[in-house]
């Protein structure tokens, strides 16, 4: 209501019945269109429509061939002839006009919608046109600043910076240490790993598995897997919860130590 009011409420139908056709254009054709009408003084035509039909199918609207030639001699290398698939079968649409002034007219009624394409002999062209456009779309302008102050005074959050830390002793929380659990460890070789284990096996018989996670600084799950295989679960008795080596390999490193 507003926006009726604005204008004085009236709209222009003058040109009401007017057919009119909405085309839908590459962005490289629109940016090329609005330079030119920038740059020219006067009204000039900016692209020709080439209407081509057989004289024997005439009466057959299947017929009917749209080509566009572009009128700039600068076109650079956007290509300058396309085909116009034309559409029909659209939602009903009108075309409105509005001036500096506020006054609103209506332009026409969409008769024919088209599509713009370039023509096989230019579809590489415009295909190498498109890729460059999306590759410097994807470039970003980062910046690299060097910092005066290398010991990181003006990132630290301060006292009293609102939403980072409360200048109220009171609602200062402890910070929660990490587990040892949370940290993540880097896996050894396999091999090596097992050197290692031997090696803490000479030193004592028996090993939790919390004491060889903390010896060895390995994931845990990665150590069971090995205790697995070389050692014996002690379920019960005064070494419960503890791992041992099998009785094969005890042997082998009682005579390992022996020599």
């Amino acid at each position: 209501m507003d926006e009726d009011q604005s204008n004085g409420g009236f709209l222009e139908m003058g040109k009401a019945d007017r057919s009119v056709w909405l085309m839908k254009c590459p962005v490289v054709v629109a940016k090329s269109w609005k330079s030119q009408v920038a740059s020219s003084s006067g009204s000039q035509p900016v692209a020709k429509v080439v209407l081509s039909l057989d004289p024997l199918e005439s009466e057959d609207p299947s017929s009917l061939q749209f080509t566009m030639e572009m009128a700039g001699s600068e076109t650079g290398r956007i290509p300058k002839s396309y085909s116009l698939n034309m559409f029909k079968d659209f939602v009903p649409m009108c075309v409105f006009s509005e001036t500096s002034q506020g006054s609103v007219a209506m332009e026409g009624k969409v008769e024919h919608k088209f599509d713009m394409k370039p023509h096989e002999e230019n579809i590489e062209e415009y295909g190498r046109l498109c890729r460059e456009r999306t590759n410097k779309s994807m470039i970003k302008n980062r910046q690299i600043q060097v910092i005066d102050n290398d010991r990181g005074v003006h990132m630290r959050p301060m006292p009293g910076m609102i939403g980072l830390i409360s200048s109220n002793p009171k609602d200062k929380k402890k910070t929660t240490p990490v587990k040892q659990s949370d940290v993540k460890r880097t896996r050894r070789d396999r091999g090596e790993l097992e050197d290692i284990m031997f090696k803490l096996f000479e030193r004592q018989p028996n090993w939790a598995l919390k004491q060889l996670v903390q010896e060895t600084d390995q994931p845990a799950q990665f150590l069971k897997e090995i205790l697995n295989e070389l050692c014996v679960y002690n379920k019960r008795g005064t070494n419960q919860g503890t791992y041992e080596l099998k009785p094969e390999y005890k042997k082998s490193v009682e005579d390992t130590g022996a020599e």
